[in-house]
């Protein structure tokens, strides 16, 4: 019998991605892979002819720009999140991840699939956790200070949310920490209840972790593993979804890039874009100043942008798969996600970060340690001191050398293979999967939340 496995993800496209890249691996070797996920998802997982079951899942706040700004400039995102986008949905996510589950094998989730350990426990299926970027440790704070303030009281493992965290409130420590958030996860808590499960470890720090197996999706040569991290890590290395050749680059773009030097390329993510303000204008003149062409990665904005508003030699795309337009630049000015500095990383060029939020600013530092880059803070991003940085990016050779050196390394690693043969040795522990026997879901009238 096939083993069917679900790959429960919740985020932008690049918390899809990771997920879709090791569904494709898992297919290929006769797996039969389900993708749980919003609903705004379903065309992408179908372009690969596998299997879609929608999460009801809330984030449709994305394209709010004054409301993201808001968020932002409070540093109350992840409280947001968590307390106003999932918790409210908890038992609707709950209830359409049992149901994915139902004639599953196997249970694959992202960080914010909150009850993902709920329904291993439930349905007695193995569980596997992930993380998308390096585990917060005592021993490796490439952020200095404003990290390693928050690790005096830590209980190892430590959680992929503590580092998330620390923006809500970076001053606190551990154990204040721990005590002021305890409200965001009682949501999870009354629904263990209501199931008859114990209380279990804090589902928004060790909790989130399988005691089985947890895939660090992301390279050693980013962060390499520490005494702190939880002991069943297999760290994969970034397991990149690669499109076609043939497909992503539009053929206006396609001749852009044929018709001279490499450019610099510029863009914010899914999210970040939302709230650009300055950032193309500045960047566009920028690398005008420099004597450098410039792709800039719009999002939708870009369709409102005309030729002749913009300096020689720049054009505004909507988006293009970093994987093919990144190894094209002659330097990369991202935000930080971590999709977006995976492929900036394998693509062995030099690049500017400017990070917003969430893990951004730590995947900029340690982007900056390995020596490939340099950082900039979004409230400094003028015309002026961009110039200044891309300058020494570009014409100062070590850069280039190091980034080299690292694409190589990076490009080496095989990181679906790996994710592969991880899960696949998981499952090769459970050999006779006994049919689940679990109650029903609990009634909407049982979980009570206000934040």
């Amino acid at each position: 019998m096939v083993d069917r496995i679900v790959l429960a993800t919740y985020g932008s496209l690049g918390d899809l991605y990771p997920y879709l890249a090791i569904a494709r691996g898992l297919k290929a070797r006769g797996y039969q892979p389900i993708i749980a996920a919003a609903e705004k998802y379903r065309s992408y997982v179908a372009a690969e002819e596998i299997e879609f079951h929608p999460l009801r899942l809330e984030d449709t706040w994305e394209q709010d720009n004054k409301f993201i700004q808001m968020l932002m400039d409070s540093q109350r995102e992840v409280e947001y999140i968590i307390c106003y986008q999932l918790m409210p949905h908890l038992l609707a996510t709950y209830t359409d991840l049992m149901t994915a589950v139902r004639r599953a094998d196997l249970l694959i989730t992202h960080p914010l699939i909150l009850p993902g350990r709920i329904v291993a426990e439930q349905t007695q299926i193995p569980w596997i956790s992930t993380v998308l970027s390096a585990f917060m440790s005592v021993y490796d704070s490439p952020g200095g200070d404003r990290f390693a303030s928050r690790t005096e009281a830590i209980a190892s493992p430590v959680s992929e949310y503590e580092r998330c965290l620390q923006w809500v409130a970076k001053d606190a420590e551990q154990r204040q920490l721990r005590s002021r958030l305890r409200h965001w996860s009682a949501p999870l808590r009354q629904l263990r209840s209501s199931l008859g499960l114990p209380p279990g470890p804090d589902p928004l720090f060790e909790g989130q972790h399988s005691p089985d197996l947890v895939l660090a999706l992301f390279s050693q040569v980013f962060a390499r593993p520490q005494p702190d991290w939880p002991r069943q890590t297999v760290v994969t290395g970034f397991p990149f979804y690669d499109r076609p050749s043939n497909q992503g680059l539009s053929e206006e773009l396609r001749e852009f890039l044929d018709s001279g030097p490499p450019p610099i390329v510029f863009t914010l993510g899914s999210t970040v874009v939302w709230t650009a303000g300055n950032f193309y204008w500045s960047s566009a003149i920028a690398a005008h100043q420099l004597g450098y062409r410039s792709v800039l990665m719009m999002g939708p904005g870009a369709d409102s942008v005309r030729p002749d508003q913009l300096p020689e030699g720049a054009i505004a795309v909507n988006y293009a798969p970093h994987g093919q337009i990144f190894p094209r630049a002659a330097a990369i000015v991202h935000h930080g996600g971590m999709g977006t500095t995976a492929e900036a990383l394998r693509s062995g060029r030099r690049m500017l970060v400017v990070p917003h939020k969430y893990d951004q600013p730590e995947n900029a530092a340690r982007v900056v340690r390995l020596g490939v880059a340099r950082m900039l803070p979004p409230q400094q991003y003028t015309a002026e001191l961009v110039a200044n940085e891309l300058r020494q990016l570009l014409f100062e050779k070590q850069y280039a050398q190091k980034a080299a050196a690292i694409g190589e390394a990076i490009g080496a690693e095989n990181g679906v293979e790996t994710a592969c043969d991880a899960i696949a040795n998981l499952i090769g522990q459970y050999p006779s999967r006994k049919p689940a026997k679990y109650s029903d879901s609990p009634n909407d009238s049982q979980i009570t939340y206000s934040p």
